[in-house]
């Protein structure tokens, strides 16, 4: 039996720590890339370009979470 993801759950933890909702979706590479760039980001707010990229990053993060975990309760549900 295939265990369903919570896309609510989801798009709350990458809410608090971008990426961390991708790694329980079981997307681990795509969400320690996305950690990184946070990191990458926050140190770009010393420039000011990170107070642009990081909450456009921080938003498609939610997003991207949360429906990663619908298409695959969607997948599993044949």
């Amino acid at each position: 039996m295939v265990k369903m993801k919570n896309a609510g759950l989801a798009a709350v933890l990458s809410f608090f720590w971008t990426g961390v909702g991708q790694i329980y979706n079981g997307q681990i590479m795509k969400g320690l890339i996305l950690i990184v760039v946070q990191m990458v980001n926050a140190a770009l707010m010393f420039v000011l370009i990170g107070f642009i990229t990081y909450p456009i990053v921080w938003i498609w993060g939610i997003y991207d979470a949360y429906k990663t975990a619908e298409r695959y309760n969607k997948s599993s549900n044949f």
